[in-house]
């Protein structure tokens, strides 16, 4: 890192690049924002505005499985989420690369309780798509490549200082950036939360997840499996065939300790214990892949909003994967920003009569993200904490909850709405 006088210096003899927007984090938040608002600015540019927005997206990694955004995890994309990239004009690049999702099974080990969900019962063609974040993160840069966008990568950010018109982002090579509105969505450790010195709550699970692609003896035929265990729930996503080999991508919530051990522990051993606690309905486990680990907390800024800065995905919110809603949460900011900013340059004097930094913007983006952010972090916690209980009264009520969804179907349908990410509230 170039130390401060060398900053300086270079400073001095930079020229300010002004936007309107930079975007601090291009992972998967950042990427979808910065995409959407190029084509903001050519809608702009079409019905003939003076000045269409200005973007600018500061990033420190190229995508590669070292990326911390793009690495060798899956996630699922929710129906939901998959209408509103098919808005924003992304989905139709990312599909080729997607898995449907055809079928969900959970259930409660140990216990009677479990149910499906199926996309033939709901007459649709899928829940939802798997997609492996290396391969889209190679997709979106190439996108962002052939873009207006101002592309600031690798690049890292050095400083943001607070004006009263504007944002000074000073990068480690010496570069400087104005912007009227910054958008943090540079992760949980955000380097713009710690600038301004933005308050973070966290909240221990107590348990660590390993991530792995685990490869099956039969085809999973589109199957996803969320399986509660004693030490905290196990998922599988369907992956794209590789060379006829059936792969299931896994996210598996284990003791601290227990996440250590298995982490490093021979193929076989592995194989097995995942086997008892899974069971086999997926078939028999085969082989698995390079293993990870991470730690899992529920992590999110009370207050997302600062003096012409937004914080979005996982900067102002880091959820536990047990529904695997964190994505689907972040694109929901994504799209709420995108709103709030037509509507604030929705005016007859066009963009000059604007301020897309204003408070009014950023006031507005917290207001109607409230209900479903704290919506959504309430419901992962209040998961995580019933289905890893054996407290006897919260073990019949969440297995009675499970076989009546699967005794009376048209349960499911306000289930389902919400697992494919639908019914969310603004």
């Amino acid at each position: 890192m170039a130390n401060p006088n060398e900053l300086a210096d270079l400073a001095s003899s930079t020229q300010i690049n002004e936007v309107d927007i930079a975007i601090v984090g291009g992972a998967m938040a950042g990427a979808t924002l910065a995409l959407g608002l190029a084509e903001l600015a050519k809608q702009q540019a079409s019905i003939g505005a003076d000045a269409p927005i200005k973007i600018a997206l500061i990033e420190a990694h190229k995508p590669s499985n070292e990326h911390p955004g793009f690495d060798a995890r899956s996630i699922a994309i929710s129906h939901g989420s998959i209408f509103e990239l098919k808005q924003l004009g992304l989905w139709q690049h990312l599909d080729p690369l997607a898995t449907p999702i055809s079928n969900i099974h959970v259930s409660d080990r140990g216990h009677f309780g479990m149910t499906e969900l199926n996309s033939e019962s709901l007459h649709l063609p899928y829940l939802g798509q798997v997609v492996e974040l290396e391969a889209v993160g190679n997709k979106l840069f190439s996108l962002l490549e052939k873009s207006d966008i101002a592309l600031y990568c690798p690049s890292r950010l050095h400083s943001v200082e607070a004006r009263i018109d504007s944002q000074l982002l000073t990068l480690e090579d010496g570069q400087q950036i104005s912007a009227k509105l910054v958008v943090a969505a540079d992760g949980v450790n955000s380097k713009v939360r710690q600038a301004f010195k933005q308050p973070l709550e966290q909240v221990e699970f107590g348990q660590s997840a390993i991530i792995a692609n685990i490869h099956t003896e039969q085809p999973h035929a589109g199957w996803a499996y969320e399986r509660f265990t004693q030490t905290g729930p196990l998922a599988l996503l369907p992956m794209a065939d590789n060379k006829g080999d059936s792969r299931l991508s896994l996210v598996w919530a284990l003791p601290p300790e227990e996440a250590e051990r298995l982490l490093t522990a021979p193929k076989s051993e592995f194989i097995d214990k995942l086997q008892q606690a899974f069971g086999y309905r997926a078939g028999r486990f085969v082989d698995v892949g390079n293993r990870f680990s991470y730690p899992l907390t529920l992590s999110y800024m009370p207050r997302p909003i600062y003096h012409r800065t937004v914080f979005l995905g996982n900067a102002a919110q880091t959820l536990h994967p047990i529904a695997g809603q964190g994505f689907n949460l972040g694109l929901r900011d994504v799209v709420c920003l995108i709103e709030v900013l037509k509507q604030v340059l929705a005016n007859p004097e066009g963009q000059a009569g604007k301020d897309v930094g204003s408070s009014e913007l950023t006031h507005l983006f917290l207001e109607r993200r409230k209900t479903d952010r704290q919506g959504t972090m309430n419901s992962i916690e209040f998961l995580v904490r019933g289905f890893s209980n054996d407290y006897w009264p919260l073990v019949v009520g969440r297995n009675l909850g499970l076989r009546l969804l699967s005794w009376f179907p048209p349960l499911k349908a306000p289930v389902a709405r919400r697992a494919m990410g639908w019914n969310q509230g603004e």
